[in-house]
């Protein structure tokens, strides 16, 4: 919030796509730290600026001479002379004891946050503290999804290998192979040459995706000769093919699979168990949080 507050301290007018450079740049922002995304797409220190901006104009420590335009007011320039060293939200809101005090509360009923200097026991707490409530959310969803992950992994492991097969054909048409009015299907279980499923990225067929699928257990790994006789099985019928497991790959694998000239795919458990949750295989959507902001327009 210093930085945000810092680049309208000259009393300027600025508009929100002004102050985001500004604000990176006070902050000495590296080139990879202006490059961070959320999982949402929505850059970080973009992100963060926003959630300033919105605080400190409902503290009245800036305002909106129009829309999605900024300014610095007395309350501002009196929060830079306070905290020199910057601030976080409880600081201003702790002014609001004080009856001389230009700020305002922005939420008048919210419960106090913790005085500054006393311990805070619960270290996930002092995380949140520093995050926005867009990354405070995402967080809590990374956690949620890596919970729901290790029970995707031991549901798979658990099934036999015919619907593991299945599985990543269904998450590889889910994830767009297949083309329009393509297919996937498992092929037999005898005599399939290490090949366990194929998609037909067009209606002739033409043009196939190759399936390996190995269901091994945590402490199993995929070797060089199983990626090896995959190699042999696609060469001759395709490009390329997709290798998944349920565990790992060895470094020797992964290592056969960067030389091979054919280009192999390698996707381990905890990949597979990331894109099955991204494209809604095995999973279902349980609640939905929708994040606003203000029509500035319905204001104007």
């Amino acid at each position: 919030m210093i930085h945000t507050l810092r680049a309208l301290a000259d009393g300027n007018v600025r508009s929100r796509r002004e102050l985001f450079p500004l604000a990176a740049r006070l902050a000495d922002l590296t080139v990879a730290q202006q490059a961070e995304v959320l999982s949402s797409g929505q850059v970080v220190y973009e992100n963060r600026v926003g959630w300033a901006l919105s605080f400190l104009a409902n503290v009245g420590a800036m305002e909106r001479p129009s829309r999605g335009h900024y300014q610095i007011t007395d309350a501002g320039r009196g929060l830079l002379q306070r905290f020199p060293q910057g601030f976080r939200e409880r600081d201003v809101n702790e002014l609001a004891d004080d009856p001389e005090s230009p700020i305002r509360p922005y939420v008048a009923s919210a419960p106090r946050p913790t005085k500054q200097g006393s311990a805070v026991a619960d270290p996930a707490a002092a995380q949140a503290a520093t995050m926005t409530p867009t990354e405070q959310v995402q967080d809590g969803i990374g956690r949620i999804h890596a919970d729901v992950a290790g029970a995707l992994l031991s549901r798979l492991q658990s099934r036999e290998p015919a619907f593991f097969e299945r599985a990543v054909v269904e998450l590889l048409l889910a994830m767009g192979y297949g083309g329009v009015g393509g297919s996937g299907a498992v092929t037999q279980m005898s005599n399939d040459g290490g090949i366990d499923g194929v998609i037909d990225q067009d209606v002739l067929g033409l043009s196939r995706v190759y399936l390996q699928a190995k269901r091994y257990a945590d402490g199993s790994s995929v070797g060089r000769p199983e990626v090896q006789g995959f190699v042999g099985a696609v060469h001759g019928k395709a490009d390329g093919g997709v290798f998944i497991t349920t565990s790992h790959f060895s470094k020797a694998a992964r290592e056969f699979a960067e030389i091979t000239p054919m280009r192999i795919i390698l996707i381990d458990g905890q990949r597979l168990t990331d894109l099955m949750i991204r494209y809604g295989v095995g999973v279902q959507v349980r609640q939905t949080f929708v994040e606003v902001e203000i029509d500035e327009d319905f204001f104007a």
